[in-house]
């Protein structure tokens, strides 16, 4: 909310209550939301040979619509080349059905077969090869054509929505086969890869036709042409008859010719048929019967295994899949289909033109939003498809360079209107800024540029499509190419910024115009630099940043890669110190290169951070001069000292002073010796501390003793500094202008201690230009240059300070639960921290005290440092390979990293092909020059050397290690972890069997293994904002309690989404799984499964099988299918997420202890007791060490414990755990909670049965077989109970819900913020009930 693009004196009044805008946003957009919804209706549809059907459609579809309907459908699948028809009106296919005069409810649409074109045949041919293709997963494992993998209906039996009815009732539970394999109960070693991939029955592809090919007598010749030839077929079917079709503008018929004689007349009989599936059917039996059931199959996939992905999910892991003959691939490979030509008129798409009219459609209204964001989305993910696809094409060597005589990595390409760059220092460009590592970093830097520009979305500033793509270990950029560009030379575009890095520098009115509109969001400040002809120079953006006007006459901005301002702690400048902080972590450090920046997302938490301390600021001295007026009392609080106005100090250096020392963090309450370091912080220049008249030291006293606790206890210490809060936001929120003096100095002296560039309001922007070389500031500028230095020295500090601290504390108490490098990574990212102060992060956890509580994390650190240092030297290994021995330098590499064979051999290819003249042919064609097999000689100890290297240098991180083996050793690492890590951060496809990797004996990997080596894609992603809205307001909602409003916002922002994204994206998937949580807490089961059984699906297919997040959803589909009675599918669900929890970071992580707990209790539902035990007690160890034994998770994982004990007659265990659990609620919670009491209640039951059996026991011991003996009560656990537990572990809570309730509820509610907003929130309120949020511990 802070500093959003709402100018800034709103923000004091839209503080106080964040939903007064929402709800003021929600009442405008829901009246535009009835716009969308006009209600569907059904038609009638009549296709040749078939029943008419009814079908439901809505007024905005297109006709086209219909005809993608009809392709899918099972009985209409195999037509394509049709026309739909009113009352024998053709429809247009690209209309609208609301704009077709006389089409209404119960309408009959006809479908009418219509001639073929060469463009129609293709496309049919295509259609009937995908249908053929459509349950075989290769193009899922070779990554084409955003096909992904997804295996949730192995564990469920198909779809999940009949299984419950299918299935035996729940009184036959002991036929349910509970045991888990082998690898998956605790405290298993083996950690199996085959499983990751289990083969489908269904996969086992029915074969319909054995070959369908273009044939050689392509294309027809003249005279057949007129005879209405359009392409010839060549067909051999199951049967092995060979034949030899004809596509004629009439349809599909067998003619005469064979494999060497041509002869194009009709054979007799020629199965004359409109579809290629209807004469295939007609001569070979086997392809009828199969081809039918394989639709059959085909429609009843969910369709969430079948819809293509926005963006491409590549696999590292694939089976051995045979490769069959297939005519469209080849010859799509061969025809170069840029970009789909058979869709698109004018052959190649103008990306830019696409891209950049997208963006200028009109966006005033809900419905014109969607389309525009619709467009942008569509356009982006084709784009970024394109650009891969081209990138690959260049570093294969496929493309010809537009620089041909260059060496080559100096060459430019242009492939289908997308330009290519590789990442080198080209010219000599980087030299100052650190060569090729800096000409590295640039790319992924401009490219946040990009992003962040085209999230402001200013109406009339351009940025090009941009995607950056590393394959093969080389970094290619894809732009998109302004119009005209490639005409003229660069110096006569650009009318903006510099081409030289600062020495000459132009500026132009209307990009200064266009660029301030985006300067307040993106906190960029407008300012001059000098250029050679010793003028100054207005900028708003870095001096890299160029605006060209294109031919098409829109302002566009390139080469965005300073947009933030730079990161001081990886740039060591002379003469500047940063705070002793900073210093104390060693910093600065330094960099490979010069380009180091702060994160978006560090600027916005920094800003954040000053505008409380603002805020803070503007109360305390309000009620200093209200202190002053009552000066007759003279019981002021004494932190009035510190900004006393009339103590003879300047007053801008005890607010300066009073400023820094709030702003030293709060984890630091040991080190009170900060503040008096940090004091002189924001002051004109830190070299002169205490020139400004003699600081009161007791001023000072008090700033410091309270700068630990930020404020916190201050707040309830001074009487009236809420009210004096509300004062300063009504002052911050007028301009200034009706403003008393004294307030307007309250003001001013607020601004100045927190650094904002305007004195009347809070505003803080920073300088992008900052200790670039080369950029030289006007002498009247100095005094400001001087400001934002301190600024940044500031941003710096609180990274480490403020950001680091955060991010280990989340970690501590779980609101931060990483899993694997891509996890932690985000982790990093969400505070704004870059990922190379990996090292910085490693070192503050091993100095934290609970250190052991943090060691999943640390684990997990390691693994990321690791692989991210072999990902570089990986990066520099492969440049020096060539094409035809890269499997074998692949896997080398692998063996050397992962392989405890010590003598890591490099098989050399043996030249399949040898030819005698091979080395005089050689010599010319080496692309990256010296020996080609210079990657063979690397050993497993040097790489681990240069690892450690690599990590001391980049990451500032010592790490001793020599081999795999000690590295696993030291830090308790899994091969299997490092492997994927790997695989995934350089695009290495392997395949899919079980690795040896400790054999002493042979090497795990050979060049068979190592199966694809795919692209790592870096693009932006569009998002959609109206929808982003809607599902903001439904989680506020539903954290409030309302849970019906909430449901309905958030199934609204599923349907926008829909709209913007299509039917697969990351978004919507968390969209889903909320509304599968609500479903579930309403007491709608079977919606809840669906739901969620759609997030499951699409979490695998756009995020992949094994991420963390299709983990969870796995988890909670086994919720809610327990909930259903399913039980079975429920344990094979949680088997599921356990083994891919272990895969991909071991048994020891926090969150293993919730997947145990769950596994324990549904074994527990069935009576496997032991098993049961087994998890359920590994959930207590973990437990134990991740929240400590006095946590109330504990006492929890002790209750459940105790439960199995008593269902196994075991009381005396039983009672040894609950005594445990019971002294933790007591001494937490205190005697009269109502869990101290459940669990002493549990105690008294739990003695009186071990009583009873006791006296049982003596009884027949006594009496001996005829003792008489009272019944016993062992009970099965009820279902209801063991649901009831499991909601409780999974941080959900029912609300019987009465009016009454609600409105109890809410106040409750609104107690807790309260409450929380004083921070007088104890620990046992740590998962407040109603937060429905995921990963919630309700204890």
């Amino acid at each position: 909310m802070v500093n959003g693009d709402g100018a800034h004196t709103e923000e004091g009044e839209s503080k106080q209550d964040e939903n007064s805008e929402a709800d003021g946003g929600e009442d405008s957009n829901e009246q535009e939301v009835i716009v969308i919804q006009d209600t569907g209706f059904t038609v009638k549809i009549q296709a040749p040979g078939t029943e008419p059907f009814d079908l439901q459609v809505s007024p905005q579809e297109m006709v086209q619509e219909i005809h993608q309907v009809l392709m899918d459908r099972e009985d209409t699948c195999h037509r394509t080349c049709f026309s739909l028809q009113l009352d024998g009106n053709v429809l247009d296919n690209f209309a609208e059905l609301k704009s077709i005069e006389g089409l209404q409810e119960g309408s009959l649409l006809k479908v009418v077969e219509e001639p073929y074109t060469v463009r129609e045949a293709r496309i049919h041919v295509r259609h009937i090869r995908d249908l053929l293709k459509s349950l075989d997963p290769s193009d899922a494992y070779n990554g084409v054509d955003c096909n992904s993998l997804s295996f949730l209906s192995i564990f469920t039996d198909g779809d999940l929505g009949d299984s419950g009815k299918r299935k035996k009732k729940g009184t036959e539970l002991e036929q349910i086969d509970c045991t888990p394999p082998e690898h998956i109960l605790p405290g298993s070693k083996e950690r199996p890869l085959v499983p990751l991939q289990p083969q489908n029955k269904d996969w086992k592809p029915m074969q319909c036709l054995k070959v369908l090919t273009m044939s050689g007598w392509n294309p027809p010749p003249g005279n057949r042409k007129m005879h209405g030839d359009l392409m010839y077929l060549y067909i051999v079917t199951v049967e092995e008859r060979h034949v030899s079709v004809t596509a004629s503008t009439r349809g599909f018929y067998l003619n005469q010719s064979t494999t060497y004689t041509f002869n194009p007349k009709p054979a007799n009989p020629s199965f004359l048929s409109h579809s290629l599936v209807e004469l295939l059917s007609q001569i070979s039996p086997a392809f009828k019967k199969n081809f039918t059931s394989l639709q059959k199959k085909r429609v009843q996939r969910h369709p969430f295994e079948r819809i293509a992905t926005p963006f491409q999910v590549y696999s590292w892991t694939a089976p051995q899949v045979d490769h069959a003959m297939d005519c469209v691939r080849a010859e799509d490979a061969y025809t170069s289909r840029l970009g789909y030509e058979e869709h698109i008129p004018g052959q190649t798409r103008d990306w830019n033109e696409e891209l950049q009219t997208t963006r200028e459609l009109p966006r005033k209204n809900l419905p014109e939003r969607l389309l525009r964001e619709r467009a942008i989305f569509k356009v982006h993910s084709d784009f970024a498809a394109a650009a891969t696809r081209g990138a690959m094409a260049v570093i294969d060597g496929n493309v010809m360079a537009i620089n041909p005589g260059e060496e080559t990595r100096m060459q430019m390409f242009i492939w289908n209107n997308i330009f290519f760059s590789l990442g080198f220092d080209v010219r000599d460009h980087y030299r100052e800024l650190g060569g090729d590592a800096a000409a590295h970093a640039a790319p992924t830097n401009d490219l946040n540029g990009v992003r962040a520009y085209g999230a402001v979305d200013v109406e009339g500033l351009y940025t090009l499509g941009t995607v950056v793509v590393d394959y093969r270990g080389y970094r290619v950029t894809a732009q998109s190419i302004i119009p005209g560009i490639l005409e003229r030379e660069q110096e006569q575009s650009v009318i903006y910024g510099s081409i030289d890095f600062g020495k000459t520098v132009v500026s132009h009115g209307k990009y200064l115009e266009l660029l301030d509109k985006t300067s307040r969001p993106l906190k960029v400040q407008q300012h001059k630099v000098m250029n050679e002809k010793e003028e100054s120079v207005e900028l708003c953006s870095s001096v890299e940043c160029k605006g060209i006007i294109g031919n098409d006459g829109r302002h566009y901005i390139l080469d965005l890669l300073r947009t933030f301002p730079p990161d001081l702690n990886f740039l060591p400048v002379d003469g500047e110190e940063l705070s002793a902080e900073s210093q104390r972590q060693g910093f600065p450090r330094q960099h490979r290169h010069r380009l180091a920046c702060l994160r978006q997302e560090l600027i916005e938490a920094f800003v954040e951070h000053r505008y409380l301390l603002f805020m803070k600021m503007a109360a305390l001295q309000l009620m200093q001069q209200k202190a002053n007026k009552d000066s007759s009392k003279t019981d002021v609080p004494a932190i009035t000292e510190t900004s006393a106005t009339d103590s003879g100090v300047d007053s801008t250096q005890t607010t300066a002073a009073q400023a820094s020392t709030d702003g030293t963090d709060p984890t630091d309450n040991n080190n009170t010796s900060a503040a008096p370091q940090m004091a002189p912080e924001s002051e004109e220049s830190s070299s002169k501390p205490t020139t400004n008249g003699p600081v009161d030291p007791t001023g000072t006293q008090n700033g410091e003793c309270r700068s630990p606790l930020e404020g916190k206890e201050l707040e309830e210490s001074i009487p009236g500094l809420a009210q004096a809060k509300e004062l300063a936001e009504t002052l911050v929120s007028e301009d200034g202008s009706g403003m008393d003096p004294k307030s307007r100095e309250v003001v001013l002296n607020a601004c100045r201690a927190v650094g904002s560039i305007s004195n009347t309001s809070f505003d803080i922007r920073f300088n992008p230009d900052i200790f670039s070389p080369g950029v030289r500031f006007p002498e009247d500028t100095l005094e400001d240059v001087q400001k934002q230095k301190q600024l940044l020295k500031d941003a710096a500090a609180f990274l480490v300070t403020c950001q680091i601290p955060s991010l280990v504390k989340d970690c501590l108490d779980h609101s931060t639960l990483p899993m694997d490098g891509a996890t932690l990574t985000e982790a990093l990212h969400q505070r704004g921290i870059n990922v190379r102060y990996l090292g910085t992060v490693m070192e503050f956890v091993d100095k934290t005290p609970a250190k052991a509580q943090l060691e999943h994390f640390y684990r997990i650190g390691i693994v990321e440092l690791i692989t991210r240092c072999a990902k570089h030297i990986f990066r520099t290994y492969l440049q020096g390979v060539e094409l035809s021995a890269l499997s074998a330098a692949v896997s080398h590499f692998l063996n050397c990293f992962l392989s405890s064979f010590p003598d890591a051999v490099a098989h050399l290819p043996p030249d399949e092909l040898v030819s005698r003249r091979k080395s005089r042919k050689r010599r010319n064609r080496v692309p990256a020059g010296g020996d080609n097999t210079a990657w063979a000689s690397l050993t497993p100890s040097e790489l681990w050397k240069n690892i450690a290297t690599e990590a001391q240098s980049y990451y500032h991180f010592k790490m001793q290690c020599e081999s795999v083996d000690q590295v696993v050793e030291k830090y308790a690492l899994q091969k299997t972890t490092l492997l994927r890590e790997i695989s995934v951060k350089t695009g290495i496809q392997i395949l899919l069997k079980e690795y040896n990797f400790d054999s002493r004996h042979k090497p795990a990997f050979t060049e068979e293994d190592i199966l694809n080596i795919f692209p790592v894609v870096k693009h932006v992603n569009p998002k959609a904002s109206d929808a982003f809205h809607f599902f903001q307001s439904g989680q506020a909602k539903v954290q409030q309690g309302f849970l019906k409003e909430g449901c309905e916002l958030i199934n609204e922002a599923l349907n926008l989404f829909n709209n913007v994204y299509g039917a697969m994206h990351v978004e919507i998937c968390a969209c889903l799984r909320l509304l599968a949580r609500l479903n579930y807490i309403m007491g709608d089961h079977p919606e809840a499964l669906s739901n969620q059984q759609k997030a499951v699906l699409m979490s695998e297919r756009v995020l992949g099988i094994e991420h963390p997040n299709t983990i969870q959803e796995y988890m909670h589909l086994a919720l809610y299918c327990f909930a259903n009675g399913q039980l079975s599918t429920a344990l094979k669900l949680l088997y599921r997420a356990r083994y891919l929890m272990l895969l991909v970071c071991g048994e020891d992580h926090p969150e293993m202890a919730l997947i145990d707990n769950n596994i324990g209790l549904v074994l527990h539902g069935v009576m496997e007791y032991d098993l049961s035990l087994r998890f359920l007690e590994n959930a207590l160890t973990i437990n134990t060490k991740y929240h400590g034994a006095r946590s109330l998770k504990v006492a929890l994982s002790h209750h459940l414990v105790a439960r199995v004990y008593e269902s196994k007659a075991e009381f005396r265990s039983a009672l040894q755990h609950e005594k445990e659990g019971y002294t933790i609620y007591k001494n937490q919670m205190g005697e009269a909670h109502e869990k101290t009491k459940e669990s002493s209640e549990y105690l008294k039951y739990l003695t009186q049965q071990a009583v009873a059996l006791q006296r049982t026991m003596n009884e027949i011991y006594k009496n001996g077989s005829s003792a008489s003996i009272m019944p016993l009560k062992f009970t099965a656990p009820s279902m209801a109970s063991i649901l009831e537990q499991l909601n409780i572990i999974n941080g959900i809570i029912f609300i019987p819900l009465s009016q009454k309730d609600l409105e109890n509820l809410k106040a409750e509610v609104q107690r807790r913020q309260q409450l929380q907003e004083l921070g007088k929130s104890e620990e046992p309120a740590e998962g407040s009930p109603l937060e429905l949020e995921d990963k919630i511990p309700v204890d």
